[in-house]
Formats: structure tokens, sequence, C-alpha cells
């Protein structure tokens, strides 16, 4: 985000128009982020983090569909795809999520094994 910068700037003696203007944006959007600089979404999804990273503390043997399952028991409501976000943000694994021989290389995604040409007709 580049708002902090123009406010960095700003604080050195710099116009706000200009430094707008040479970033790209309007000098509107920079003062509506100056007036609230967190939004509610990212106020949101801390608090909704918090809770996730205790969840998973108290049982790290499950992913995000089981964090996603406890928040609901809790009386938080986020849908699982949210909830995959920010696990994966956070790096919030299950201990179990790379099983050995499981694992797949670049290539394997869909390919099939190829056939060989029938000999003996």
């Amino acid at each position: 985000m580049m708002y902090p910068l123009v406010q960095e700037l700003a604080a050195d003696g710099i116009p706000v128009t200009v430094t707008c203007r040479v970033l790209g944006f309007s000098k509107q959007a920079f003062y509506k982020w100056q007036a609230n600089p967190v939004t509610d979404r990212d106020w949101n999804d801390a608090h909704l983090i918090n809770v996730a990273i205790d969840i998973h503390h108290e049982d790290p043997a499950f992913g995000y569909r089981f964090i996603a399952d406890q928040l609901h028991h809790r009386g938080i409501w986020a849908c699982e795809s949210r909830v995959h976000r920010l696990c994966r943000q956070q790096r919030l694994w299950s201990v179990f999520a790379n099983k050995p021989g499981l694992t797949r290389r670049a290539g394997q995604a869909g390919a099939r094994r190829s056939r060989r040409p029938c000999l003996h007709r």
C-alpha cells in the first residue's frame, strides 16, 4: 500500500497532491485512508486469525476445515474459504498435511500412463 509512503513524504514537506499524482492515485483516496487506516475487514480478519491460532495450538492435527467448524461452535461465523485464506496466510496447516508417498510432482496432476502399443495382434 502506498498511502503510508505519502504520509511519510508529507511529513518531510513534499505536497500530498504531487506525491499522489506521481504514484497514480487521487488525493481523495489518500485522505479517505488517512481518516480510517484500518478497514473493518482487516480488523475482523485480525480477530479471526487470533481465534484460529488459538484453535490450531489446541489441536494442531487438523487443518482449516476443523478450524472453521470450531469457529462455528464458538459462535464466530466465517465461511470455509475465508478461513482457508487466512490459515494459508498464517501458515496454519495440519501436522499431517504432507503424507509420504502422496506428494505430486510437476506434470502429474491428471497425467495418465501412456499405453504401450499392442504387439500381438
